[in-house]
């Protein structure tokens, strides 16, 4: 949609996550959208492939093979632009002649952190050739497929003003504008609890924020993620109490009896919404929840859940990370009458 005027697509977004909620007979009211700025995604998932010449790396054309090099783009920051020739000449180290690699890059503050997923062996000889590499091109960190190859400065992202090293391709809020607005929601929200519990936590972007005036527990399926979590809260400074529990919640959602120790719960679960916990919740005698959610399907979904066991859903804030796609941010508050 980068031929669109940006008037228009605001409106188109919000009409996508206002046509979801109407879908299921839900009324709100919407907050005027938030849209992070061009060049401003800190985070891409891109393809290499081995040429006669060199080496490609662009992204895929929608459900196809194909892959098409982004010279210009006004997606990524300037400086994952500026690590394409890195990452093509990995593409010529880690790929072979008919095969293609997945290359994971995130912008970080002392250099690209970047993934490498490919089906070719590590051995001694590469790993001197890579960390040739990562110092010739200034990356900070890379990972090959799930080892750690070559760390030459800690690829920290901050979080409410706390350094959490993610772990190799680790999930991280597109833009840094998005996590902001996302952030403030959610901590106006939960503004009034004391003890908190952070459903899908990730890596800490709403757990560390919240613990600088509530106690958190975080619960997260991925343990490398809760580990990064951890490392962050215990060398911060001036934080709650933090708490890691690694966990299934498709399979194991929290139960009543366990949400009960909570003031409120925050949950940005992924596109597949939490509708098994979300019935939990709904069911409990928490108060207060505030929902991110990529999917305004699920999330008009279990929206509608909890406001039919009684929580009243105040507002809207459709946050645009995504620009020119179809793709959203929502959150909203969910208050037990």
């Amino acid at each position: 949609m980068q031929h669109a005027a940006d008037a228009f697509v605001a409106s188109w977004k919000q009409g996508i996550v206002a046509k979801a909620v109407q879908a299921r007979g839900l009324d709100t009211v919407f907050r005027e959208i938030a849209t992070s700025p061009g060049q401003s995604r800190r985070r891409a998932k891109l393809s290499g492939r081995r040429t006669k010449k060199g080496a490609m790396v662009g992204f895929h054309t929608r459900a196809s093979g194909t892959l098409v090099q982004v010279p210009d783009c006004q997606l990524l920051t300037p400086a994952l632009i500026a690590s394409f020739p890195a990452l093509e000449a990995l593409t010529v180290l880690a790929c072979s002649r008919k095969g293609e690699i997945d290359l994971t890059v995130t912008d970080a503050p002392l250099g690209r952190d970047v993934l490498v997923e490919t089906d070719k062996e590590l051995t001694p000889q590469l790993r001197v050739e890579l960390a040739a590499l990562a110092n010739q091109h200034g990356l900070s960190r890379l990972a090959w497929n799930d080892e750690s190859v070559v760390t030459i400065n800690q690829p920290a992202q901050i979080f409410g003003g706390t350094g959490v090293v993610p772990p190799p391709g680790a999930f991280l809020q597109a833009t840094k504008h998005g996590e902001a607005i996302l952030l403030a929601a959610v901590d106006e929200i939960t503004a009034r609890a004391g003890r908190i519990v952070d459903l899908f936590a990730g890596c800490g972007t709403f757990t560390l924020p919240l613990a600088k005036r509530a106690e958190v527990h975080a619960v997260e399926g991925e343990a490398a993620m809760l580990d990064a979590l951890d490392r962050g809260w215990r060398e911060g400074h001036q934080l709650r109490r933090v708490t890691t529990e690694a966990r299934d919640l498709f399979r194991r959602p929290l139960e009543a009896d366990e949400l009960r120790h909570f003031d409120a719960a925050v949950i940005d679960p992924p596109r597949a919404g939490a509708e098994a916990q979300i019935e939990i919740l709904a069911a409990s005698d928490i108060g207060t929840i505030a929902m991110v959610s990529c999917n305004p399907v699920t999330f008009a979904r279990d929206a509608s859940t909890l406001v039919d066991a009684g929580f009243v859903m105040s507002w809207i804030q459709v946050v645009d990370q995504f620009r020119w796609s179809p793709h959203v941010e929502v959150v909203a508050p969910f208050t037990r009458r």
